[in-house]
């Protein structure tokens, strides 16, 4: 479950990567420690945030060279002391390094091996407006025309999860945002040469009166407890399950939903979201919760409860070593590390995977759904090779 490597670095090394933080773009060589574990925080400086990327670059009398850690597990990397020191909490030590010597040879090099990025269509080089908090789709319909009126040149337009019919996926708020007026809207966007792009969760609502949790359900789909019983957390619907990217059917399960989504309003990109994946609580706290119960948002409550006992004992729940995490656990705000995959395998070592993979089987399903035309998806959890799926 640990792993450390450290490696001897000039003094003031030109480091570049190591992500996703926010931070300065090159990173201090004297006290820098990158934490690569997925999180749901959205600009914290110099703390882990959505992404993964074990690689860097750096500039050594005047030439570049590269390295990449292919794990998926959670680490630190330490830049101090003049050295580069890995500190990983499990898997293998499966190095690659890239001679350069130009920043672009090591680009080159590196998505030789993860993949080069997939080529996006023409209209999403242009100027996009997205922002949660729209109240109905009237509202989004006066800000794209105030766009023409400001003679400001807009290609496309999002809608966060405000278009939701309670916050469930591929559902239409009736009274804010319907669907026959959301027709309208994408039919004039196209009519100016204009795109529509929605957000979709992986999240889905833990109740069988909701079709798309009662067909995953029947398709064995979601992620599991230790007991075998369906892990449930807490986003935006409620009490929600998560799709088991690795399950047999997910692929079926998933294609399936999108499709009928698709059908009832052929939007024209699609943004997945709160893919770490997020959750808003520790642990599966909707297990033995009534199927209609939805629970208030924690950030809501005056005063919270306490969090709950640590299990030091299990070292998949809290690991030996302790990464920059900077919450009491590595399953807060997420799922459960201890979570079981259809394949066996714990949520502990391919937490960093789950926006990859939901990525891979969305744009699977885009490619299949229209086949010639170039996919536009973005997807806020990434991983090293995401985006050339």
């Amino acid at each position: 479950q640990y792993i450390e490597i450290t490696s001897n670095l000039p003094n003031n090394a030109n480091i570049y990567g190591i992500g996703e933080t926010p931070d300065y773009f090159r990173r201090d060589p004297t006290n820098s420690t990158k934490t690569l574990w997925n999180r749901d925080a959205a600009d914290p400086f110099r703390e882990n945030v959505y992404g993964s990327h074990s690689v860097y670059m750096e500039l050594r009398q005047g030439k570049f060279h590269g390295a990449y850690l292919h794990n998926s597990h959670g680490m630190d990397i330490v830049l101090a002391n003049s050295t580069i020191q890995y500190r990983v909490l499990g898997g293998t030590a499966d190095f690659y390094f890239f001679a350069g010597s130009s920043a672009l040879a090591v680009i080159d090099q590196y998505t030789e091996l993860v993949g080069r990025p997939n080529r996006i269509p023409y209209w999403s080089l242009g100027f996009h407006n997205c922002r949660y908090g729209y109240k109905s789709v009237y509202e989004v319909n006066e800000v794209i025309a105030n766009y023409s009126k400001a003679n400001i040149p807009l290609e496309v337009a999002w809608t966060d999860i405000d278009y939701m019919d309670k916050t469930r996926d591929f559902t239409f708020d009736p009274v804010n945002f319907p669907l026959e007026d959301m027709h309208k809207q994408l039919q004039n966007l196209h009519k100016n040469n204009q795109r529509m792009v929605l957000m979709t969760d992986p999240a889905i609502q833990h109740n069988t009166s909701y079709v798309s949790y009662s067909r995953g359900h029947e398709l064995d789909v979601f992620i599991k407890n230790e007991d075998g019983s369906e892990f449930i957390g807490q986003v935006w619907p409620g009490y929600t399950v998560f799709p088991d990217w690795f399950a047999p059917n997910v692929d079926k399960w998933w294609h399936t939903e999108l499709g009928e989504f698709f059908d009832k309003l052929p939007m024209d990109g699609m943004w997945i979201d709160m893919n770490e994946a997020s959750s808003f609580c520790t642990g599966s706290c909707g297990t033995g919760k009534p199927a209609d119960e939805i629970p208030v948002y924690p950030w809501t409550v005056e005063s919270p409860l306490p969090h709950r006992d640590i299990n030091t004992t299990n070292l998949f729940l809290v690991p030996p070593y302790a990464i920059h995490n900077p919450l009491a656990e590595i399953s807060d705000k997420t799922i459960e590390t201890t979570a079981v995959h259809s394949n066996g395998i714990i949520e502990y070592h391919v937490h960093n995977l789950y926006g990859y993979m939901e990525s891979k089987t969305t744009r699977e399903f885009l490619l299949q759904y229209r086949p010639n035309i170039r996919p536009f998806l973005l997807s806020r959890s990434t991983f090293s090779g995401s985006g050339a799926l």
